[in-house]
């Protein structure tokens, strides 16, 4: 770690990484001290869950806890004791609707620096 101050990294993750991922990259993009990616559980997401992804993570925030096991379980030796927050947000939002970004800025409060 170079200097006192290190920007935390939070990666989101969703099943598609079309909806609730990217609205909540888009929502928490710009804020200070932190920087976001979104990615997908499912082999066919617009991008795609990776070793690098959760490497490059210092925070993994899942919707579901569906996602949180097969992160644990595709990923479980890349996770190295990375914080995973599951948010317990269903998939019943469109992108950016302003209900879900509601949800996602409350269960996020307590987790952001």
């Amino acid at each position: 770690m170079a200097g006192p101050f290190r920007v935390k990294r939070f990666l989101f993750v969703c099943s598609q990484n079309r909806l609730r991922s990217p609205t909540a990259e888009q929502v928490f993009a710009g804020r200070r001290g932190i920087e976001v990616a979104s990615a997908g559980t499912n082999h066919d997401a617009e991008e795609p869950l990776s070793a690098e992804w959760v490497r490059w993570a210092d925070v993994i925030v899942v919707m579901e806890k569906a996602h949180r096991a097969k992160l644990q379980s595709r990923f479980a030796r890349h996770l190295g004791g990375r914080r995973v927050v599951c948010l317990d947000i269903p998939d019943d939002y469109a992108s950016m609707d302003p209900r879900l970004v509601d949800l996602l800025e409350a269960r996020m409060a307590r987790h952001l620096p």
